[in-house]
């Protein structure tokens, strides 16, 4: 049984080295490129899906929409839901990720990108970043809208939706494909592979890369591998890795 999971390809913040979080922004020219090679190199291993799932974002809606075009599969349903949005990334959305490594250190950005259960700074709630000022969130329940999420929160809404909604389709014999973000990816990692809190800080998702797990048929992890040219998805990695360090200069 086999799960194709894929990072957005490069959004312009990505680009632009922003914390992004929730904040809608689309693909750039490179992200665009890097979801139709995501969806070529999936048609050259015969991949096939019955249904796809996707977050509230463009820039996943978008890469999706990109790799079934390349499958020609432009017809598969697809599910959206915020649960598999992005982790809310708070106050810090729209900062720039080597200027605050600047401000606070490295070890500070770090531990907000990447540990398990310290949030960000929060946005105040009438800050018009809130979801619950937000049109795409007009008809979800106001009280689950988050103000900042650290990588457990964003866990605790990304696993249970994958339990109750995604597995069951798996169970009955769809093949699923899920376009979503670094950190709700990050989420199913944790949760597949049962890594401990040190180790999910240190896994790090790059951009347009179609990522295969595989299970036994009572669901338990058997492996995983990234679909493409090793040496370019270890570059990817690495550059997702030093994003937020004071040494990055992309």
């Amino acid at each position: 049984m086999k799960l194709i999971l894929i990072r957005h390809g490069e959004s312009e913040w990505n680009k632009k080295n922003l914390f992004t979080g929730w904040t809608d922004v689309d693909l750039t020219e490179n992200g665009v490129l890097e979801a139709k090679h995501a969806g070529l190199l999936l048609k050259e291993d015969c991949y096939d899906f019955d249904i796809c799932y996707t977050s509230y974002l463009k820039r996943a809606i978008h890469t999706l929409n990109d790799v079934l075009d390349q499958l020609d599969r432009d017809w598969l349903p697809i599910i959206k839901s915020w649960k598999l949005n992005e982790r809310h990334y708070g106050a810090l959305q729209g900062l720039n990720k080597t200027e605050t490594a600047l401000k606070y250190g490295e070890e500070q950005v770090k531990t907000w990108r990447r540990s398990f259960d310290v949030r960000p700074p929060v946005l105040d709630d009438k800050d018009e970043r809130n979801p619950k000022l937000q049109e795409q969130y007009r008809n979800e329940n106001n009280k689950e809208m988050p103000l900042c999420e650290s990588l457990k929160d964003t866990i605790d809404r990304v696993v249970p939706y994958f339990d109750q909604v995604i597995k069951k389709d798996m169970k009955n014999g769809k093949k699923v494909l899920i376009v979503a973000h670094g950190n709700s990816i990050r989420a199913l990692a944790y949760h597949f592979e049962k890594l401990s809190e040190k180790e999910i800080m240190e896994v790090n998702v790059p951009t347009g890369v179609p990522l295969v797990y595989e299970f036994d048929d009572e669901f338990h992890f058997i492996k995983t591998e990234y679909l493409g040219d090793p040496e370019l998805i270890k570059s990817k990695i690495q550059s997702v890795a030093n994003q937020g360090k004071v040494s990055e200069t992309k």
